[in-house]
């Protein structure tokens, strides 16, 4: 599981960046090629910090004494761990704000147009709105496989301890978090070690 969540979370989608030679005097500039990365999972692991979240809202009203009704009690016991509304909900909520958040953070229209400004273009594609459609198109086909990849690593220890008596400790939100915070810890001294060395 550790492998796997390291292998997506270092995944990234380059789109090609070509941008025109200009001459200044007697100087030409320009005429390389870059690219735009976009990674697999955009949104990281906000969307299930968030869906655990909502999930644990009825448990802690019932644990804070606010309805001793019967009804309500036994409407959050649907929401507990392992049931399979909760589980349905839980996945549900996931992908729902793997796509809202990955909409708030990354902006297609505004990246396409600040590759026109600078005269960047995709071999291909007409720059401006093409471009933005053309980038939103890859965002969602990969927020589409982020969400599920999020879904099946929280989803896969609450079905184990659904189903099976093994005795899993960590929750995937738990797993994500540690993961994904050790690779940006190694990143990071790795980006020191090069400005040093630099």
């Amino acid at each position: 599981t550790v492998a796997f969540i390291v292998f997506i979370e270092r995944a990234i989608r380059k789109i090609l960046i070509n941008y025109p030679k200009r001459q200044m005097g007697t100087k030409i500039y320009g005429g390389e090629s870059s690219h735009l990365p976009l990674k697999i999972n955009t949104a990281g692991v906000i969307p299930a910090i968030f869906a655990s979240a909502l999930l644990l809202l009825p448990m802690t009203f019932s644990n804070f004494g606010f309805s001793e009704s019967e009804t309500f009690i036994d409407i959050s016991s649907l929401f507990s761990q392992g049931k399979p509304l909760y589980m349905l909900l839980y996945a549900s909520g996931i992908i729902f704000f793997s796509f809202f958040y990955t909409s708030i953070v990354f902006n297609p229209k505004e990246t396409a147009e600040n590759l026109r400004k600078h005269g960047g273009y995709v071999p291909g594609i007409r720059p401006g709105e093409r471009t933005a459609y053309y980038i939103e198109d890859i965002l969602t086909k990969l927020t589409t496989i982020g969400a599920l990849y999020l879904t099946l690593v929280c989803l896969m220890p609450e079905f184990l301890i659904a189903n099976y008596p093994i005795p899993f400790y960590l929750g995937g939100t738990s797993i994500l978090i540690v993961v994904v915070v050790a690779i940006d810890t190694v990143t990071q001294i790795q980006t020191r070690l090069m400005s040093s060395q630099y």
